[in-house]
């Protein structure tokens, strides 16, 4: 309702790393296509109760939009035993819990014979604040709406 009458700036994650790492993530995955496999691996801070993490599925997310497909029906959230061989297009997702660690992303594309890994390590909690400000700034004037982190950081078209 607020977006009637404001610029509204929403997103999973104010990180304006993370949203770029999105953004990498979505054009990697449109480019290399369902032949190269993807992983998402996150690790976060012992006491974290979520998994995987949002800031994961979001990347998830990215790299369905990237592929043309929905996320629901190629994630892959656990493997464990004797589980055959990986279906082709699956987005599997790996979750790491210990110590205090804010949070490391990283989306792996498995290709033959080759391998890109895009990451992000959130080393202070200040970077979702300072990406919520950034995102404030950039609304101030603009036509009431919608908007995302990847229209504040110019992404919305790549």
């Amino acid at each position: 309702a607020a977006a009637r009458h404001a610029a509204v700036v929403r997103s999973g994650n104010m990180s304006l790393g993370v949203n770029l790492l999105a953004g990498f993530a979505r054009q990697a995955a449109r480019a290399l296509g369902p032949a190269w496999d993807v992983e998402i691996v996150e690790m976060h801070h012992r006491a974290k109760v979520d998994a995987p993490s949002g800031t994961a599925l979001m990347l998830g997310e990215a790299v369905a939009e990237g592929r043309g497909i929905a996320l629901a029906e190629h994630a892959v959230r656990s493997r464990d035993g004797h589980v055959g061989a990986r279906a082709e297009g699956a987005i599997g997702f790996a979750t790491l819990r210990g110590g205090t660690v804010v949070g490391d992303h990283m989306v792996i594309l498995a290709g033959p014979g080759e391998r890109v890994e895009l990451g992000h390590r959130a080393e202070d909690r200040m970077i979702f604040a300072r990406g919520a400000v950034q995102a404030a700034l950039w609304g101030r004037g603009r036509k009431p709406g919608h908007y995302a982190m990847a229209d504040v950081l110019g992404l919305s078209d790549a």
